[in-house]
């Protein structure tokens, strides 16, 4: 139900305008009648990619500051930036892969974080150690960049991206579960042969973030 104060409902804060069509589908899909609202920003990533994820923080304090509710975070660069500005705004605020990175903690110890940004890698690590420490699990954690799969999907070729991550996915071996840390990958999963848990952030992160309005 979409909160009387916020008739706007949940506002998603996006990077590429390819995340809308994704989280409208989900939304007709699984929640039917949920209102989201999308906000598409994609300078937040450019500028993360080159001078790293704090550099966004004054830009992101003015979009949250105006969102009048709840805010979902599909990037996954900038996520750990916006919900820790979260408190002293008073705005509540999920980055997208946080779920995700819970599931992958209770599924195994040994996990696998696939990325097609750099600037991706180390938020997705500490989140997933934060998820750790919280549940009380040891893990550990390798990272691995998927070569040439940003540029393809930077140029249109979602398919050859796609099929990239899918590729380095089925190449991993001693894992317990793998993560596909950022939203643009979700749709690798379904190309994959490994039998290794092979998670993706979109799906559980809206479901978690309507969950958690307030109705």
């Amino acid at each position: 139900m979409t909160d009387p104060k916020n008739p706007t409902g949940l506002t998603l804060l996006h990077t590429s305008p390819v995340h809308v069509p994704v989280f409208e589908a989900l939304r007709d899909r699984d929640h039917p009648g949920a209102v989201l609202r999308h906000l598409v920003v994609p300078e937040l990533l450019d500028r993360a990619r080159a001078q790293g994820p704090d550099s966004v923080a004054a830009d992101l304090r003015d979009l949250l500051a105006g969102s009048g509710g709840l805010v979902l975070v599909t990037c996954s660069s900038i996520g750990g930036v916006a919900e820790s500005l979260a408190p002293e705004l008073g705005v509540p605020v999920l980055r997208v892969d946080r779920p995700m990175a819970a599931e992958a903690v209770r599924t195994g110890p040994r996990i696998v974080v696939l990325a097609t940004v750099e600037s991706t890698l180390a938020p997705t690590v500490a989140l997933v150690a934060e998820e750790a420490e919280r549940a009380g699990r040891p893990v550990s954690v390798r990272t691995h960049l998927v070569a040439g799969a940003w540029d393809r999907f930077a140029a249109g070729d979602t398919a050859g991206s796609l099929g990239l991550v899918a590729e380095a996915a089925d190449a991993v071996t001693g894992a317990d579960v793998i993560v596909l840390a950022q939203a643009s990958m979700a749709d690798a999963a379904a190309l994959t042969t490994t039998p290794t848990p092979t998670l993706s952030s979109p799906s559980p992160g809206l479901a978690a973030a309507l969950l958690a309005q307030p109705v």
